[in-house]
């Protein structure tokens, strides 16, 4: 178990130093001035000279990457030219945001998928494992940032249901403290239900359109394992010993299925933060995901190159915790590791 930590420890380390690499060099080789973009059409050439020294940006690319590293290792993200300030602060201003998106946006797709495929392969009728498909197939084929905008103009601008893009709360308000960031779970802190309430239903339909693809691939996923657990020998012993078919099913196949769901749903809640980009900037949801379209369309490379490290390092962490929960709750994994 020792063993497998730290060989998982060494490999996450390599991916995240890799992705910091190919972050570098990816953003350097994007067509464009970074220091014309900031500086304006309006400024001067030896202005826009100023600014690329200043931002180190007529060094060799060796030592930009060595000047970025080093400033990775003593905390420092970089300083943001397009907003003034530090990426540190950005970031600690925006997570919170997106981390309140993405949870929910995961909870919702796991509930949605495993409610779904039990449905779907529990039932002795064959129309709600068509439904299932056909839903599944919809939510993978559809840009999230189209359902966004549609889901916009119906359900918010025509029939009023939902708020517009005004950002996690209606103007007045009241804000929560600011304990967590996140603005459900300060505002129940705080007591202030009204608050907790209005932040709850902003977060609603931007979540379920992000939680639509995440929701198609683990409920195709699950739906297909318990179908492939219904075929093992343990359930067919465990009928024959007379035991209803509810029984078997909630007590031997569903639990023996999220074995299977637990990697990929880790996995998926690391991409929902790269899945949040056009969808936030559509809902004016202040997090990661709008700041990151901002910094591309001003190639803010400071901003860009911190969240994309930010989204390995999360890749990385959360599937280093998913492997070793598989480990310590499937002892074949265990087995296979020695």
């Amino acid at each position: 178990m020792i063993n497998t930590i730290f060989k998982r420890l060494g490999v996450a380390l390599a991916t995240v130093f890799g992705a910091s690499i190919f972050a570098f060099i990816l953003l350097r080789k994007v067509p464009g001035d970074p220091a014309r973009a900031i500086a304006g059409d309006a400024a001067t050439d030896d202005a826009i000279a100023a600014l690329r020294k200043s931002m180190g940006l007529d060094d060799n690319l060796f030592v930009q990457y060595g000047n970025y590293m080093g400033s990775l290792l003593r905390g420092d993200f970089g300083f943001s030219y397009s907003t003034g300030n530090s990426v540190g602060s950005l970031l600690a201003q925006r997570l919170p945001a997106t981390v309140e998106l993405g949870l929910l946006s995961v909870i919702i797709a796991i509930v949605a998928a495993v409610l779904a495929a039990s449905i779907s392969v529990y039932s002795r009728r064959r129309w709600p494992d068509r439904l299932l498909r056909i839903a599944s197939s919809l939510a993978m084929g559809s840009p999230p940032f189209w359902i966004a905008l549609l889901a916009l103009l119906v359900l918010s601008i025509q029939l009023g249901i939902f708020p517009g893009p005004e950002g996690r709360l209606s103007p007045g308000t009241l804000r929560p403290p600011n304990v967590t960031g996140m603005f459900t779970v300060d505002a129940l802190l705080a007591g202030q239900w009204g608050t907790f309430v209005n932040a709850g239903w902003h977060l609603i339909l931007p979540a379920i359109i992000i939680a639509l693809g995440p929701f198609a691939f683990l409920s195709r996923l699950y739906r297909n394992q318990l179908r492939g657990t219904l075929r093992e020998t343990f359930v067919t012993v465990a009928q024959s010993h007379g035991l209803r078919r509810f029984p078997v099913y909630s007590r031997h196949v569903a639990p023996h299925g999220l074995l299977a769901l637990l990697p990929a749903a880790s996995l998926l809640f690391a991409d929902l933060l790269a899945g949040s980009l056009l969808v936030e900037k559509v809902f004016g949801w202040p997090g990661i995901g709008s700041m990151t379209a901002d910094a591309i369309i001003q190639k803010d490379f400071a901003v860009v190159q911190a969240v994309l490290l930010l989204a390995a390092i999360l890749y990385v962490v959360v599937s280093l915790a998913a492997d070793l929960i598989m480990t310590a709750a499937d002892p074949r994994t265990r087995v296979g590791a020695r």
